[in-house]
């Protein structure tokens, strides 16, 4: 008998686990709703040599915004 087996639960389910079965059974589009949602905010192709271009096109900023020329 494995240790891990002393300590399961064999039939617990927990509430969110519950709710979540539940919502799915009662809305089945809802995955590929949610695939749908993730690809139009998150999975972007990023042009790299694009993201350094302007990487290098950044001007440093002075540490007090107002001041218009550095005093040393």
């Amino acid at each position: 008998m494995s240790l891990a087996r002393i300590f399961q639960r064999p039939h617990y389910r927990s509430d969110a686990t519950r709710f979540i079965d539940d919502l799915k059974q009662a809305k089945p589009q809802l995955d590929v709703q949610q695939r749908q949602g993730r690809a139009l905010l998150w999975d972007k192709h990023i042009d790299r040599d694009l993201q350094a271009e302007f990487r290098a096109g950044d001007v440093r900023q002075n540490a007090y915004v107002y001041q218009t020329s550095p005093t040393l």
